[in-house]
């Protein structure tokens, strides 16, 4: 495929849901060389998941694609068993190769809904981690960066500050995530804002190995429905791609007024003049509801079409603008009979924890009762609902 030097496609790339490019000139003038570039993008499978604050980069990964650079999925299956220490507040616990094995077998197809995963070159991080002369690799790793270098950035020196423990493999981290630039030979590479000091020591890494430094592409974090925390399946503020059509279009419409532009430039595919239309429109007092509907309408058909576009948007007029029930509302026998059981075993909640977090917020209802404790029992003939759009009855 001919690399495409569009000038014009290329700003938008560079503009376009970025927060910042290291060295944006640089790049500028790769990409209107003409020269095929190797784009890196690292995703841990620490969940089964992939939402579409995931899907952000992934998004910028299709724009590469589209002008012809050879994309690279890496699927960080050794290091997810680590954990990122990225953002964190204390050390994540430790997965088994199970635990990730699990976790990554959708991820690839989950992927595709976004990029082209035929024409993509997936590696795994167990390919050069995973070898006998490990423990070689790793002496010559640390050899490369002090720890005082590591324990600069803002999450380690938070976490001093307050007494609390750094594990060793958390230091490791970034070290392994900056090889993995060496072992791809990456051109560039993206990642979130709270990736920075990960994607620099890229740069770092391979210039200990003698290699050309990778630009970066840093994109903004996406905030979860809750309108707060970034998104997150932790938070239980998500919407995944794999979510149903209903489920995607309901969580859109249930998005805080002021995300909606950005929403609109992270996570679809309309024009920046349209969503600078609506900008405008929102500013000169428009009805943001109207607004939001054309949103959730982008976002839901980039992954159901448009015949499930057409559902979803029936689906929440009658369950929430309509305020009435759904005459066919799944029926389940559960085995217990404690709200937390019902929840997961139907589905409605992917986990007993993100279950509590819901009640907590008083997300819950039996009955149109609200649900005050997760010790709270159901019994035959109980409606269960989460939200305005969730019900379940027992059987």
């Amino acid at each position: 495929m001919k690399i495409n030097t569009d000038p014009q496609k290329i700003e938008e790339l560079l503009s376009r849901g970025v927060e910042e490019v290291i060295e944006k000139e640089n790049l500028r003038k790769k990409l209107l060389s003409g020269k095929k570039l190797r784009i890196k993008f690292g995703i841990d499978p620490t969940g089964s998941q992939i939402h579409i604050g995931h899907a952000v980069p992934l998004r910028k990964l299709k724009q590469f694609q589209e002008l012809g650079h050879q994309v690279i999925l890496l699927i960080g299956d050794y290091t997810a068993m680590i954990g990122d220490p990225s953002g964190r507040d204390s050390t994540r616990p430790i997965l088994t190769v199970e635990d990730v094995k699990k976790n990554m077998k959708t991820y690839v197809k989950q992927a595709g809904k976004v990029i082209d995963t035929k024409k993509i070159e997936i590696r795994h991080n167990s390919e050069w981690y995973g070898k006998p002369n490990f423990t070689a690799l790793l002496m010559d790793l640390t050899s490369k960066i002090t720890v005082a270098r590591i324990l600069e950035r803002d999450d380690f020196q938070k976490r001093l500050k307050e007494g609390s423990d750094i594990a060793m493999q958390e230091i490791m981290y970034p070290l392994l995530q900056g090889y993995d630039s060496v072992a791809l030979k990456a051109d560039v590479e993206i990642g979130g804002t709270d990736q920075k000091f990960n994607l620099l020591m890229g740069r770092k890494m391979q210039k200990k190995y003698d290699q050309a430094e990778q630009d970066i592409l840093t994109i903004p974090l996406l905030e979860g429905t809750d309108g707060e925390k970034k998104m997150s399946k932790s938070y239980g503020n998500y919407i995944a791609l794999d979510d149903s059509a209903e489920e995607i279009f309901g969580k859109v419409m249930s998005i805080p007024d002021k995300l909606i532009i950005k929403y609109f430039e992270l996570a679809t595919d309309e024009p920046m003049s349209l969503i600078e239309n609506y900008k405008k429109q929102l500013e000169t007092g428009e009805n943001p509801m109207k607004i939001k509907t054309k949103l959730a309408q982008a976002i839901t058909r980039l992954y159901h079409g448009d015949t499930g576009t057409k559902k979803g948007e029936e689906h929440f007029h009658k369950v929430f603008q309509e305020k009435s029930k759904p005459q066919d509302i799944p029926e389940l026998k559960p085995s217990a009979m404690d709200i937390l059981t019902v929840l997961v075993e139907s589905k409605i909640c992917k986990s007993k924890s993100e279950a509590r977090q819901i009640i907590a917020q008083d997300g819950v209802k039996i009955n149109d009762k609200k649900v005050e404790t997760i010790d709270e029992q159901v019994k035959s003939g109980d409606v269960v609902q989460k939200g305005s759009r969730f019900f379940v009855k027992i059987k």
